[in-house]
């Protein structure tokens, strides 16, 4: 079973604003501080502009509030990795693991720009292949994901108007 999660952040910017600022590790540490990540390591190799960024995540999150029948397969602390594979400044191949544990989330993001506003679109898949709980997982991992998502929308624009 997958559940799929589809979100779209709106920045009032430019495409190159908004693909620089996903660019700028100042910005991605922001991010997590703003999520209240306990410790991460961002790592971006390339340039946006030229179509061949890299970036990873290697953050580790409190799993407080979690579900105690998922609190038991990921114990106190989630070590969360993202990769993102930027082929342009408007599209990535986007892949997010939690070492160790069974489970996949991939999708996209593509960023389009109309009228002054940018929007990126960040299509999820996420698959846990635990019997009898990995559905239920999927949605919890799908309700957090939706989250940091709507935090790193406000970052951004945040980041984008100062």
């Amino acid at each position: 079973m997958t559940k799929r999660l589809r979100h779209t952040l709106t920045y009032q910017a430019s495409l190159d604003e908004v693909a620089a600022m996903l660019a700028d590790p100042a910005f991605r540490e922001q991010v997590c501080q703003d999520q209240e990540v306990l410790r991460q390591t961002i790592t971006i190799d390339g340039e946006a502009a030229a179509g061949g960024m890299e970036v990873t995540i290697d953050q580790v999150q409190a799993a407080e509030g979690i579900p105690s029948f998922a609190k038991k397969f990921v114990g106190d602390e989630i070590n969360i990795v993202q990769h993102e594979r930027w082929s342009s400044p408007a599209k990535a191949d986007i892949r997010v693991t939690i070492p160790g544990k069974p489970g996949e989330i991939s999708g996209t993001a593509v960023l389009t720009e109309s009228g002054g506003t940018v929007s990126e679109t960040v299509e999820l898949d996420i698959t846990v292949k635990i019997p009898l709980v990995g559905g239920k997982i999927e949605g919890l991992v799908s309700d957090l994901l939706l989250k940091a998502l709507k935090s790193e929308n406000r970052t951004g624009r945040a980041y984008l108007s100062s």
